[in-house]
Formats: C-alpha cells, structure tokens, sequence
C-alpha cells in the first residue's frame, strides 16, 4: 500500500510537470494517463478511505486557494459567489436526485438525494490552471475560485444531513438548515479564530522555516475541531486563508518568500495524486458494475451526467440577468435619493460614507457592491462550461459505500455514477473549454488597461511617499552627522530614488565616501521600501488596487530587500 502510493506520487508529479513544461492543463493529462496506466495487468489496486482521502487532501488544498484569493475581489463577487456556492449546489443536488430515483427507485429518495449532494459541487482546480494559462479576467477568476471555496461546504452539509436521514433519524426541513446555520457559523467562527492566532503569530516570529511548518499544520487543526464542533471544516479553512492572506502584506518579507513556494509545491504533489487517483480508479468501477445491471447503471449514470451539465448554464443565466435588473433598480432607488436630497441625509448620519459626497458614494458603492455582478453572456458561458467535478465528489462517494441504511448494490451505483461523472466532466468539459475561450475571444485587456492606470497612480503615491520618508530621514541625519556625511546621504538616495530597483546603491555610495556605515544605508533602504509597502497596502484596503497587482509590486519589493539581506549577511561572513 505504502509502495504503491509513492509510486503513485511520483509517476503523477512527472506527468504533471510534463504537463506544465508543455503548458497542457495538468490535471487532464494526469487523469487521462491514470486511466490508461490502470489498464496495465500488474498494476495494484489502490484503495484509501474516502474520509481519510478527505481529510488529507481537502484542507491543504482549500487553505492555499484561499490564500491566493484576493478578499476585496472575494467580497464584491461575493453575491455571485453564494448563488453558486450555495443556491446552485442545492439546486443541482435536487435535480440529480430526482432523476436518479425516477430511474433507480432501489435508491430511494434520500440516497438518490444523497447521490445529487456528491456530484453537485465541482472542483476549480482544472477551471482555474485553464483560466489561468489563456488568461481569462479576474472578474471570471474571482468567481470561479470562490465558488470552490464554498460549494464543498454546502455539498458536505448536505451529505450529512441525507446519511443521518439513510441511518434512521428524523430530519425536518428546519432540522436541515439548522445544521447548515451551525456549520457556517462554527466553521467561520473557528477559521478567524486560527486566522487571527496565526497571524499574530506571523507577526511575531522571525524564523520563516518555523512559521511555514506552522501553515502546514494549522489547516488540518482548524478543519479537525470545526468538525468535532460540528461546524463545517471547509468554511474554518477558507476563513482562516483569506484571513492570512489578506494580512500576508503586514508580515516580514521572509515569510512571504518562504510560503509561496512551499504551497506552489505542495499543490502540484496533492493535486496530482488526486486525480492520479481518480484515474486509477477505473478496475475498481468495472468491478462494481454487475453484468446484470451493467446498463441499467450506465444508463443513470449518463443521465446525472446531463443533468450536471445542464443544471449550471439553465441556472446561471436566469439568476444573472435578474441579479443585474435588481442592481439597475437599486442604482436608479440611489438616484432618486440623490435627486430629492434623502439621499444625503442618510449620507450624514454614516460614520462610513459621510466623507464622501453622494456622487462619489455612489460610485463608491458601485464599486464595492455591485462590480462582481458585471459579467457578460460570454463570462457566464465560460462560468457554466467551467463545472468539473473533482477529488471531493470521488472521495465523498467512497466515503458513502460504507453508510449504514445503503445496500450494496446502490454503494456500488453510487461509486459508479461519481466516477463517470467526474471523469466524464474532466475530459469533456475540461478539453473543450479552451477552445470555448478562444471562440469567444475573453481576456482582461480591458482589466490590464485598468490595471496599468492604477499601477501608474500607485507609483506615483509611492514616489511621494518615499520622498516625504527621505526628507524626514535627512533631518535626522543632519542632527546625528556632519555636513560630509548630509553630502552622502543626498548622494546615496538620489541614486536610489532614480532607480528604484537598484539595490546596490548603498554599496556604490559606501565605496565612494567612507564615512557613513553600510547598516545606516541599508536601513534607510529598508525604511523606504516600508513606506512603499504601506502605500500599496492602504490602497488596496481602499479598493483603488486589485490585489493581484499589489502582490506583484510586493513581490518586487520583497525581492529588493532579499538582496540587501544577503549582500549584508555577505560582507559579514567576508569580515569573519
């Protein structure tokens, strides 16, 4: 068992990273291979609990997409989000198991209803690498990931509720979504709790190697005790990463540079076992499948397959176009305020908005409320095209073979179907998405024209800034120095401010005039990319900056004060 995983892991990473050095979508190439790879007589079965599978993979999975996540985005599509993190899996899982009792009534109702919870959310992981690669808008992005952050939970809840309802308990419709209001709030409650003690706890180390093993650690507590509380442990996750991440900014450089890549690489091992593992499934699926019922299960199965095909796009449209009448109905509500000066007085009476005035508020509030709903019939397509399912519906369904109140036969046709429809999703939607991006030709010039615009405004900000710190900083040298040592300080940060990223200015102005130390220099240096830091921090909390593009500049800078770490840890070791 223990061989056949690591030879699982290895081979899966080695297609993965052919995949990413022929930029091919991973995840494809990696199922596709497991498929063809589980034909091979002498290859073993690979059998692993579908709760242990869950609660080894999901955590680390959902904690490094949140952190990615930018909040503000999360926040403003946060409407879209929920309609199909949540509404949409409900929806789906209704519809599925309707049809999958009318067509296996040995089922019954509330396995089929349980089968229905098991496909219906999908995984973005295949959706976000495409998206990615052919550069789709992050307005799409931000939609996409965030449903995948929170449909795992509805889906999950719902398991739950329709498994107690397979065991023999009762359960009302208020029983249901009284377990659903406590898995959201436990499960939140629980994530900021760990998000806030890891944060302080980022903040207070210095040591990036302890902190790192500390993130790798923390999601797998916050979804343990979420659960024990019965909260939901996806929810305590994704609070506790887009709370890290949102706060990343604030911590030392080092941290930064650590995590990025210790999750990049943690990831591509994770998700390629994962679908290594969807794929090597396929001897098991044939075993299950009886001769007798062989159609008759196939038949289901490609019955739930269309419904989840065509529950998203029937329901994405509708829901869309009605959530932008009721934003032109609430922005004309505004205007008439505006107009009749009601508008104003409750402008007044907000701590919040009173700085503004009503047309600036209304832009405002445009901004932050509503921009997540602008999506085109194009980014819906691409949004109700992108529904792959992934290791949850698989991993739940091996979870479920061993459900008391389930007989053998529909453990075995539940399997089946999640497995059919998680690898029929992949390839076919998975393989034909790109080229559905490329006929619809959707990418963000417009976003990078806006992005360009507050780049441009954010340097500028940041130049005055670093002015402003330099000039107070020159005060304070002409107390402590002479007028030679003022002389090189001038020297020292007009090099530096006329070429922001040339981090060998104080090196350069050292050797010119011996008299200021090289730690004086460096830490003007760093006090200037500090103010630098704020800058970029301040507006992004102010919505003027996309995230994305705030972590770029960081990374910039992080990287700029790397090496005026290591050009000092140099001369040190140099001196000893």
């Amino acid at each position: 068992m223990e061989a056949g995983i690591l030879y699982v892991l290895v081979g899966a990473v080695a297609v993965a990273a052919f995949a990413r050095w022929r930029g091919w979508p991973a995840p494809l190439l990696v199922t596709v291979a497991a498929l063809a790879v589980s034909f091979v007589p002498f290859i073993p079965e690979l059998e692993i609990d579908g709760h242990l599978l869950l609660n080894l993979v999901l955590p680390p999975l959902l904690y490094s997409a949140a952190l990615d996540v930018s909040f503000v985005g999360f926040r403003r599509s946060l409407p879209q989000i929920r309609r199909l993190g949540i509404w949409l899996v409900l929806l789906t899982a209704l519809a599925v198991g309707l049809v999958a009792w009318w067509i296996m009534p040995a089922l019954t109702l509330p396995g089929a209803l349980l089968l229905g919870a098991i496909v219906a959310p999908p995984d973005a992981v295949s959706a976000a690498a495409i998206g990615r690669r052919l550069g789709l808008p992050r307005r799409i992005m931000t939609v996409l990931s965030g449903e995948s952050l929170i449909n795992d939970a509805t889906s999950l809840t719902l398991y739950r509720v329709f498994a107690a309802i397979l065991a023999g308990a009762t359960l009302t419709v208020w029983d249901g979504v009284w377990q659903f209001l406590l898995a959201v709030g436990v499960g939140v409650a629980v994530g900021l709790v760990f998000g806030i003690a890891l944060h302080q706890l980022r903040m207070r180390l210095t040591d990036p190697v302890v902190i790192g093993t500390f993130g790798l650690l923390a999601p797998f507590g916050a979804y343990g005790i979420a659960e024990h509380l019965l909260g939901s442990g996806v929810l305590a996750v994704v609070a506790m990463g887009l709370y890290v991440g949102f706060n990343a900014p604030r911590t030392d450089y080092t941290t930064r540079q650590q995590e990025a890549p210790l999750w990049l690489s943690a990831d591509l091992l994770l998700e390629s076992f994962v679908f290594a593992y969807i794929g090597l499934q396929f001897p098991r699926v044939l075993n299950d499948l009886g001769s007798e019922s062989v159609g008759h299960i196939l038949l289901l199965s490609g019955a739930v397959l269309l419904v989840v095909l065509l529950v998203r796009p029937l329901y994405i449209y509708p829901t869309s176009a009605w959530a932008n009448f009721q934003d032109r109905r609430r922005l004309a509500r505004m205007d008439r305020g505006i107009a009749s000066g009601e508008f104003d007085e409750r402008r007044r009476r907000s701590r919040r908005w009173r700085q503004y005035t009503a047309d600036e508020l209304r832009t405002q509030i445009v901004r932050e409320r509503m921009a997540g709903l602008r999506l085109t019939w194009k980014d819906n397509a691409v949004i109700s095209w992108a529904g792959m399912r992934g290791v949850v519906t698989l991993a739940i369904a091996v979870a479920a073979a061993d459900l008391a109140g389930l007989d053998t036969a529909a453990a075995h046709a539940i399997v089946v179907v999640a497995f059919i429809v998680t690898v029929g999703t992949l390839l076919l939607q998975g393989l034909t998405l790109p080229l559905l991006i490329r006929r619809l030709r959707i990418a963000g010039d417009a976003e990078d024209l806006e992005d360009q615009r507050a780049l441009e405004a954010v340097k500028a900000k940041s130049r005055e800034s670093g002015k402003a710190y330099l000039a107070q900083q020159r005060l304070e040298w002409e107390k402590r120095h002479g007028e030679l040592d003022l002389r090189v300080f001038d020297a020292f940060t007009k090099r530096m401010t006329r070429v922001e990223k040339d981090t060998d200015a104080a090196q350069q102005v050292e050797d010119t005039a011996n008299r200021p130390s090289y730690d004086d220099l460096v830490a003007v240096t760093k006090g200037w990319l500090q103010v630098r830091r704020e800058i970029l921090v301040a507006e992004r909390d102010a919505g003027e900056l996309d995230e994305e593009v705030m972590r770029e500049l960081l990374a910039a800078m992080d990287a700029e004060e790397l090496a005026l770490d290591t050009r000092g840890a140099t001369r040190q070791h140099g001196r000893v």
